[in-house]
């Protein structure tokens, strides 16, 4: 007999550092439903992205594999429709999947197995963010980052942000009462959802409510502020970049930045409880196993950098919480990252590897998620993008990170003793065979000269093609949601008495 497969509900913060999470220890920033969950599930604390930038992120994510495999280098990356996804593969197990929100597809595959789509993306779907390795110490003016951003934190009552993420809450709340509505014709197949919100991605920019929730007296300030002079070469890179090294921040631009990031840290958390709240009154939170995560994270002025890019802990861990049937409660400690998720969907819906239609870089979180031990204690990361003119690595392994770029110097961290990563082992005699490993490790997992020259060739052709398409070649790929307002609510060919009847959740009974 076949074990009823459970729902899936996704949801996703960009931008989100773990670290400003009452779930994860933060004893300011207001998060009571992501503390709800992580009470009654797992909690996930070394959990990492695999690139620390929002596509290359969110692509490994869905596809279960790292950057470098499938050439998901930086913003402006296609993600090629060969590719599978867990959408796909949860499709093929029989769920009704669903994509809420914002995933920056690039490229005229704009659904990646996903059912139903139901918002357009809030970033652009073509190559113009493509960066250029042979000049890559030169500032993107016209769409990148600087400190402007952070000097105009503050609060506002709307934004495009604000617009874009309470469409996403409302298309999948009602997206959550259609299925309920329909579940009689629909089989009754579980679905699977990805519900994904912008906040607290910069601009820094928050509506009042969740603004007035704090007050800069309870504001920390960075932990660990670094000067540019105090940089490593990559991080340098960085700061210059977006400007940081060259544009002074004042005290106060730096806590209002961090007061706006806190308050849309709790608007995110209040879209969290809104979704479980759907989930409740569906009669579905029971049979759907909820997962909390993000893209990335956020410096937030930490080493004096913001933002991401970087694989220091703020920029490149995400938080990860499961709750729901089958799952346990407590807390991992093993480093793992968003590869896993797809392998750990396969096993929630009873499937197994022999539907991969290619070879898969994670492992399934289930077991730890069930409280059973997980043999595996790594996370991979790979950042091909802006400000470096080679590949950048990490691997995580244990308490020990290590950092490579053929341009840099070598980093390594021992987080269990230094979690603020202020002193760089990879020349301590102490960790010197350690050191020495992980060089090794890198060398024969990566040829960074070949992909250097693949991520160079790719740049090139997309920045010729971003020229015929910026002259009118072809149709732009940006999303627009199916919708025909002639079959919605009350119209003249319909019984009003039947549209109501329909539209009504839970329904009268006879």
């Amino acid at each position: 007999m076949k074990t009823k497969q459970p729902n899936i509900l996704v949801v996703m913060a960009d931008q989100l550092a773990p670290h400003f999470t009452g779930a994860y220890g933060h004893k300011v920033v207001k998060t009571p439903h992501l503390d709800a969950l992580a009470q009654r599930g797992m909690r996930f604390d070394a959990a990492y992205c695999n690139s620390p930038l929002c596509a290359p992120s969110r692509f490994a994510f869905m596809s279960g594999q790292l950057i470098s495999r499938i050439a998901a280098y930086d913003n402006a990356s296609e993600f090629c429709a060969t590719v599978p996804t867990f959408a796909h593969y949860l499709k093929a197990l029989g769920y009704r999947t669903c994509l809420s929100g914002k995933m920056h597809f690039v490229g005229p595959d704009q659904k990646h197995g996903f059912e139903d789509r139901i918002t357009t993306d809030i970033y652009p779907s073509d190559f113009a963010w493509t960066p250029d390795w042979e000049a890559h110490d030169e500032r993107i003016d016209k769409w990148y980052h600087n400190m402007q951003t952070v000097k105009e934190s503050g609060v506002a009552q709307a934004t495009f942000q604000i617009d874009y993420d309470d469409e996403v809450g409302f298309a999948a709340r009602r997206w959550l009462f259609d299925y309920a509505r329909n579940k009689d014709t629909n089989n009754h197949a579980p679905f699977a959802m990805v519900a994904s919100f912008i906040h607290p991605h910069d601009p820094y920019v928050a509506r009042p409510e969740w603004w007035n929730l704090y007050s800069d007296d309870q504001i920390d300030y960075p932990e660990y502020p670094l000067t540019a002079e105090q940089q490593d070469p990559f991080s340098k890179r960085v700061m210059d970049g977006i400007e940081a090294s060259t544009v002074a921040l004042t005290d106060e631009e730096v806590i209002r930045a961090r007061r706006a990031y806190f308050a849309n840290v709790s608007y995110f958390d209040s879209k969290i409880g809104l979704l479980v709240q759907t989930l409740e009154e569906t009669g579905e939170l029971e049979n759907t196993i909820v997962i909390v995560t993000a893209d990335h994270g956020d410096m937030l002025g930490e080493r004096g950098l913001w933002y991401k890019m970087n694989f220091f802990e703020h920029s490149a861990r995400i938080p990860l919480v499961m709750a729901g049937p089958g799952i346990s409660t407590g807390a991992v400690s093993n480093a793992c990252s968003l590869i896993d998720i797809l392998p750990t969907f396969l096993e929630i819906a009873g499937g197994n590897k022999s539907l991969l239609g290619e070879p898969i870089d994670g492992r399934s979180l289930l077991p730890a998620a069930q409280g059973k031990q997980d043999p595996v204690d790594e996370a991979i990361g790979e950042y091909c993008a802006e400000m470096t003119p080679y590949p950048v690595y990490m691997i995580r392994r244990g308490s020990l990170k290590y950092i490579h770029c053929d341009f840099d110097p070598p980093q390594l961290y021992d987080l269990a003793t230094d979690p603020l990563e202020k002193t760089n082992l990879a020349s301590d005699p102490q960790y010197a065979a350690q050191a020495e490993a992980f060089a090794r490790e890198v060398s024969e997992r990566w040829d960074s000269d070949t992909l250097r020259r693949d991520i160079i060739k790719t740049q090139k052709s997309r920045k010729a093609l971003h020229v015929a398409m910026e002259a009118g070649a072809g149709e732009h790929w940006d999303y627009n949601p199916p919708s025909d307002a002639s079959q919605q609510y009350v119209r003249n060919h319909m019984d009003w008495t039947v549209a109501a009847a329909r539209y009504r959740f839970p329904p009268v009974k006879d």
